[in-house]
C-alpha cells in the first residue's frame, strides 16, 4: 500500500506547493530583499533605494567600526552563555525534582510553564515595577531589612542582571516541559533494576537519567543558543534604547533601533544579515558540539 502511495506523486505535489509558495513569499523573498537593501543607499523607512552604496560593502565595514554593534554582539554572547547555564540548567533541576513527586506534579508543571503564555510586554512592565529605583519591590524589601540606600538596578553596575533575569525566568518553563517529556519516556524498569543493584538516587541520575536524556538536552541547548540571537521584546521593554549609556544593546534591539528610531534602513538590513549568518554558524557549531547519539 505504501509503495502505491509513493508512486503517485501528484497528491504530494498538491500539498507541498502551497507550503513552498508560502515560504517563498514570506521567507525567501524578504531575505533576498534584505540582502539587496543592505548594499543599497536608502535614506528613510519606506523610501526607495537611491542606487548602490559606494562601495557596496560600506555597511558591513561600518559594523566592524561601530562600537555599539560590538557591544550588542558581546551582550548577545553573554545572553547565550547565561541561557545555557541558567535556563537549561534550572529547567533540568526542576524537571528532576518534579519527576520525583508522586502527587501534585501536574500543578508544578503548570506553574513552571505559565510564564511562557504571558505577553513579553506585560512581563517587561511587571519587572520594571520590581526593579524601579524609587518604590520598586526589591528596593522596598532591602529597606525593610535595614538597607540605607536604594540600588539603581538599571545603572551601569547592575544593568546586565536586570536585563537578563526576566529573560531567564520567562523561558525556563519552555525547556522544563521538553525535559519532563524526555524523563517520561525513560522506562521505570531501568530505575527498578538500578535500585535492586543498590544504586542511590544520585547515581541513578548520573548513570541512567542524564545519559538517556542526552539527546533531549542537546536539543534544548541548540534551541537555547540559537534563540538568544532572536531575543528582542522583553529586553526592549525593560531597557529601551540601550540604557544605560548605550551599554545594554542586543543584536535584536540594536537592529530595531536603527530601523524604526534612526531610520537607517540599509545599515539595519546589514545587521539583520549578520544576525542570520551568526545564527547559521552558531547553530552548526552547537549541532556539532551537542551532537545527538543513537542508543
Amino acid at each position: 500500500m505504501n509503495s502505491t502511495i509513493y508512486k503517485r506523486k501528484f497528491p504530494l505535489i498538491i500539498f507541498l506547493v502551497p507550503a513552498f509558495l508560502f515560504m517563498a513569499v514570506f521567507l525567501y523573498y524578504p531575505f533576498i530583499m534584505n540582502i539587496i537593501n543592505s548594499i543599497s543607499n536608502i535614506s528613510d523607512l519606506g523610501a526607495p533605494a537611491n542606487g548602490m552604496n559606494q562601495p557596496w560593502y560600506q555597511n558591513y565595514i561600518r559594523m566592524f567600526e561601530d562600537p555599539l554593534m560590538a557591544t550588542a554582539v558581546k551582550n548577545t554572547l553573554i545572553l547565550m552563555g547565561a541561557t545555557i547555564v541558567f535556563q537549561v540548567g534550572t529547567a533540568l533541576l526542576l524537571a528532576l525534582l518534579v519527576d520525583r513527586i508522586r502527587k501534585g506534579s501536574q500543578f508544578f508543571r503548570t506553574v513552571y510553564f505559565f510564564p511562557i503564555v504571558i505577553s513579553a510586554t506585560a512581563l517587561g512592565l511587571l519587572f520594571n515595577l520590581v526593579f524601579l529605583y524609587n518604590g520598586g519591590m526589591l528596593n522596598q524589601l532591602r529597606a525593610a531589612f535595614g538597607a540605607a540606600q536604594y540600588i539603581d538596578w538599571k545603572g551601569e553596575a547592575h544593568f546586565m542582571f536586570t536585563m537578563l533575569a526576566p529573560v531567564m525566568w520567562q523561558y525556563v518553563g519552555f525547556y522544563f516541559v521538553i525535559i519532563v517529556t524526555g524523563l517520561n519516556n525513560i522506562s521505570t524498569e531501568v530505575y527498578e533494576a538500578a535500585e535492586l543493584d543498590g544504586a542511590c538516587c544520585l547515581k541513578r541520575v548520573r548513570y541512567i537519567t542524564l545519559p538517556l536524556l542526552r539527546n533531549v538536552l542537546c536539543t534544548c541547548l541548540v534551541l537555547a543558543v540559537t534563540g538568544a540571537l532572536k531575543v528582542f521584546d522583553l529586553p526592549w521593554v525593560m531597557m529601551g534604547a540601550g540604557i544605560p549609556m548605550d551599554k545594554s544593546w542586543l543584536t535584536g534591539t540594536y537592529m530595531y533601533n536603527q530601523t524604526f528610531l534612526r531610520h537607517d534602513v540599509d545599515y539595519s538590513s546589514a545587521i539583520a544579515i549578520v544576525i542570520v549568518v551568526l545564527g547559521v554558524v552558531i547553530s552548526k557549531i552547537a549541532n556539532t558540539v551537542f551532537k545527538e547519539k543513537d542508543y
